[in-house]
Order: structure tokens, then C-alpha cells, then sequence
């Protein structure tokens, strides 16, 4: 006979009249499944709604939870994956809740149109939060007080956290398993998600002209596929240019069509993005990191990682060195 499985750290989602079902499964997929092969305790998640019974979702299907905001309160990760209108407020039920889990210091968190609660309980007031990009707007007039940046996949305030539409919870979630368990964890999970393992919370919602399967933009592509690939060596913009088989001027231009920002800031994060593993994993110094991952000076390094992290990578390796599951600094 198997041990019963270890208890973990509690997280509750809230379920409401007429949801879909993607932003609750999201946090399903990744609080809700258990992770025997993880040596840890994994999260212990509990489904609750406003009025405990069954709820019609979007389709015809109902679901059922007997756990109320009581349940939902007590939670140390309490999330709120969207609302049902973003035009009326929150319950003063549900107001209350959230209030309450914040005073008792549990990690509050919104997906998507769930900014409105978060919004609505005044745990947003004097900060920066995200929403859906089609949000944005409402969200900015109901709340004037909130600092509304629709530019960005989700803001970490260390307390209160909020993400944008839909797939963005998938980059937030990922962020909190990495928070609690370290990089390895986080990226084991990613790969059974099968997903990127780690998007930037700064990484912008969405790219007004996305990547076509037109030849020239093909070729941009395997570019930055020879750019990972290569980071450690100097890679310029005529050095990628020539791996597209472009000229430079072209290859700027087909490129920032395609993702949406430069090919030198891209390569910026992804050597950042590189560099996370052997902050979280090795006792490497960090003169050695900046090398390793194509920066030219561990100044120029520690510059571009304060600007993406919101940290500096000797205060991210304290966070987050070997999954000591240490909150780090907040990422706004």
C-alpha cells in the first residue's frame, strides 16, 4: 500500500454561474493534478463558488463543488480565474473574502476579467495589475486608481498578482510553481504541458502582425533557432541577417513584424532567460554566468537582468537557488 500523499500548499479557485472552463482548468492542470514524481509536497487544490452547489458552464455542462467562500478564504493561493460580468461588482461576499484571505496574508491572484474582483476588493489600489487586452480600457474607468498595463502577460506584486487572457494564467501558474519549487520543477511541469517552459511576465499580450508562413518569415525563424543555438559567441544583427539570407535593413523589418520587438532586445532575453537555470541550479559565479550566456561583461549582465527581473541575479539566486521555494522580489 501506497503512503497517503503529502499535503502541500493549499490553493483555492473560485468557480461562478456561466464560466468557461479553460482559465479554471488551467489552474486545475497545474495545482490540481497530483506529481508523485516530484519529491515534494504538491498543491492541495480546492474547487469553490459564491454558492456551493452545482454551476452551469459555458456549453450546457454543469459543475458541482460543496465548498463556499469560507473554503475558498482560508486558502494560502487564492484565485480568481475571470468573472461572469465585467460591468457589475463583486459581491460584497466575495469582497469580503478576498479581503480576508489578503489581511490573513495568503497570495491572491487573478486570471484574465478576474482582475475586476481583485479590483473591486481594493487590492489593487496604488499598483500596477494586468488584464485581457480588451479590458484594459473598462478596467482603467471603473478603477481609476489601479494602474492598468494591458502591454504585458502578468505583474508579480509579491501579494497580489494578475495575469492577462486566457493562456497568460498558463505563464502565471508556471511562475508560481517556480516561486514554490524552483526552475526544474516549474519546467517539468511545463514539458508535460507541453509549453514554453518560462515566457517573461513583460512580454507583450500580443504581436499585431503574427508570424506568417511566408518564406522570408521562415527564414527569420531558423535565424533565431541558429541564435540559441549560439549564444555564448557575439551575434549581431548582420550576423543574423546573413544566417536569414537577408539584408539587414530587410531583416530588421521582417523580424520586428514577426515578434514584435528587436532582434538585439530579443536576444537580450533570451541570454536573461538562459542565465535563470544556472542562477537557480549552480553555485557558477556570476562573471562566469555573463560569459556563458553571450553577455560581454557581468556589468552589461547584471544592467539588462535588473531591467527584465526586476532584480538583480545575486537576489534571484537567493530566491530561488536549488527550489528553496523563497519568494522573490516582485516582478512589476
Amino acid at each position: 500500500m501506497h503512503p497517503p500523499a503529502r499535503r502541500g500548499p493549499s490553493v483555492s479557485v473560485l468557480a461562478y454561474d456561466g464560466m468557461s472552463v479553460f482559465e479554471t482548468g488551467i489552474v486545475t492542470e497545474v495545482f490540481g493534478l497530483p506529481r508523485p514524481e516530484f519529491d515534494v509536497a504538491w498543491y492541495d487544490l480546492t474547487m469553490c463558488a459564491e454558492d456551493p452547489g452545482p454551476l452551469r458552464v459555458i456549453g450546457g455542462a454543469s459543475l458541482y463543488t460543496p465548498h463556499g467562500l469560507d473554503a475558498f478564504a482560508t486558502a494560502q493561493t487564492v484565485i480568481v480565474p475571470g468573472v461572469s460580468d465585467i460591468t457589475a461588482d463583486p459581491s460584497p461576499e466575495l469582497v469580503a473574502a478576498l479581503r480576508q484571505a489578503h489581511r490573513r496574508g495568503a497570495r491572491i491572484m487573478s486570471i484574465c476579467s478576474g482582475a475586476f474582483a481583485l479590483a473591486g476588493a481594493g487590492l489593487l489600489d496604488g499598483r500596477r495589475a494586468t488584464t485581457h487586452w480588451r479590458y484594459a480600457d473598462q478596467l482603467r474607468r471603473r478603477h481609476p486608481g489601479v494602474d492598468v498595463d494591458p502591454g504585458v502577460l502578468y505583474i508579480d506584486n509579491g501579494d497580489v498578482l494578475t495575469s492577462a487572457g486566457s493562456a497568460a494564467g498558463l505563464d502565471l501558474c508556471l511562475h508560481i510553481v517556480r516561486r514554490d519549487f524552483g526552475a526544474a520543477i516549474a519546467n517539468a511541469v511545463a514539458r508535460r504541458l507541453v509549453i514554453q517552459p518560462h515566457r517573461d511576465g513583460g512580454q507583450a499580450q500580443f504581436i499585431e502582425a503574427p508570424m506568417s508562413a511566408h518564406s522570408d518569415d521562415d527564414r527569420v525563424a531558423r535565424s533565431m533557432a541558429w541564435a540559441l543555438a549560439n549564444l555564448p559567441s557575439p551575434i549581431t544583427v548582420d550576423a543574423l541577417a546573413r544566417q536569414a539570407r537577408m539584408s539587414a535593413r530587410t531583416y530588421l523589418r521582417h523580424f520586428t513584424r514577426s515578434t514584435g520587438t528587436t532582434p538585439i532586445r530579443w536576444l537580450i532575453d533570451q541570454r536573461i532567460q538562459a542565465s535563470l537555470a544556472l542562477l537557480e541550479t549552480t553555485g557558477t559565479p556570476i562573471e562566469e554566468i555573463a560569459r556563458t550566456v553571450g553577455f560581454d561583461t557581468a556589468v552589461t549582465y547584471r544592467h539588462h537582468f535588473a531591467q527584465a527581473m526586476r532584480t538583480s541575479p545575486s537576489a534571484y539566486r537567493r530566491a530561488f537557488h536549488l527550489g528553496s521555494g523563497r519568494s522573490a522580489p516582485a516582478t512589476n
